[in-house]
């Protein structure tokens, strides 16, 4: 039997990988009957016998559980380290302090484009963990490690740590039953040896984890109360198999990737590869509010600021259907004839949708576009869907209304 705490892939006769990589809990989402794709070089659950209908709606009543293992991880180590990443990374560090985390982009210097978007946990100035997606963990760790300073290390601890996701409103009670910590605040993190000693403490703060210290974060990609517990990839599958255990009274379904694009989906939350990508800049994607606007640097900073002064040709905009179709990517985005704008050729596309779905929870088709800026923000737009005009309103996202940030 392979072991399942292994992220290898199988190997061919020459050693080399015959295949994508596999969680620590490959074994455990076999047995539960997952069906699967690839994510980023990785091979993931995409559903359960559940359903993904089932499984969203779980997360946004109850409670339900992710395997993210395939998210990259980089440490990065050394004096100045939060300097070195504030220098290139989008986002002001500065903002934050130990102990909690940050949302950012990776830009490319030239272009502005977003490389990747990147969550980062702040231990201290000399100490941060660096999240980003599968896809992209390779370059953006090549990009880092490139550029960091004398003294300053970057490690790819991708295959070293896993990383599971128990989100939804009663999230506190199924990490509380296996002695975690909760209730600390929105986008902080603190270390908790795992498993818990009968009467032992159950955070250790902030600082660096070691052995089978567990780091709780109050993080996800759902909209929901909910916590991301980064674990190394040996602890894993008693860590999943106790939470299964005590969640069981509260509902805890096993939720696959198919989930977790529906909900995320519904907060408007963009997906790299999707909604952005080294081709569309933070102006564009509206993620402004990211960027650290008055740092000294950061990677595309002056050719971002003259897109931002000038104004972006195109913006990424929700849209929510008026009927019953559901819009899909590479859709593209007209305007009703008589509301082209003027020299407009009637009809002519003017974007195409990024991402779209059905939303378990409206029950209606919602998706995210890239459309010309002149388009309005409260605009009916028309999209060709399976040869028929079908008409969407455009909508500010969140489609549905977050939790995250409930006390």
């Amino acid at each position: 039997m392979a072991d399942p705490t292994s992220t290898a892939a199988p190997t061919g006769a020459n050693g080399a990988p015959a295949g994508p990589l596999r969680s620590p809990l490959h074994e455990r989402h076999e047995a539960l009957g997952a069906k699967f794709s690839e994510f980023g070089g990785w091979l993931m659950p995409l559903e359960y016998p559940t359903g993904v209908v089932k499984e969203h709606t779980a997360v946004r009543t109850g409670v339900g559980i992710f395997d993210v293992s395939h998210l990259g991880k980089l440490v990065v180590r050394g004096p100045g380290a939060a300097a070195f990443l504030d220098a290139t990374l989008s986002n002001d560090l500065g903002r934050i302090g130990p102990g909690q985390a940050q949302y950012s982009l990776v830009c490319d210097e030239a272009t502005g484009g977003i490389i990747d978007d990147v969550f980062t946990y702040y231990r201290d100035d000399d100490g941060v963990l660096v999240v980003p997606n599968a896809a992209n963990s390779a370059e953006v760790h090549r990009r880092l490690a490139q550029a960091a300073p004398e003294g300053v290390t970057v490690t790819d601890a991708h295959r070293d740590l896993a990383v599971l996701a128990v989100q939804g409103p009663r999230s506190d009670e199924v990490l509380a039953a296996v002695g975690l910590p909760v209730g600390h605040d929105y986008l902080s993190f603190v270390d908790a040896a795992w498993p818990t000693a009968p009467g032992a403490g159950t955070g250790a703060g902030p600082g660096a984890a070691t052995g089978d210290d567990v780091i709780v974060c109050r993080t996800g990609y759902t909209g929901e109360r909910g916590y991301e517990l980064i674990a190394p990839s040996g602890l894993a599958p008693a860590l999943w198999d106790a939470l299964l255990a005590a969640g069981a009274e509260h509902g805890l379904t096993p939720c696959g990737l198919g989930a977790r694009d529906t909900l995320r989906t519904e907060m408007g939350y963009p997906l790299h590869g999707q909604d952005i990508s080294a081709s569309v800049t933070p102006v564009e994607a509206r993620l402004g509010w990211a960027v650290g606007w008055k740092k000294p640097a950061f990677w595309g900073r002056d050719v971002l600021l003259a897109e931002r002064e000038r104004g972006a040709r195109r913006k990424l905009v929700g849209i929510v259907s008026t009927g019953r179709a559901i819009p899909r990517p590479h859709m593209s985005v007209r305007l009703p004839s008589a509301e082209q704008p003027s020299g407009q050729p009637s009809g002519e596309p003017l974007g195409e949708v990024t991402s779209g779905t059905f939303s378990p929870t409206l029950r209606k088709g919602i998706g995210l576009a890239l459309v010309a800026s002149s388009v309005a923000d409260d605009a009916e737009v028309v999209l060709d869907v399976r040869g028929r005009n079908e008409t969407f309103q455009i909508t500010k996202p969140p489609f549905v209304e977050p939790s995250v940030r409930e006390s």
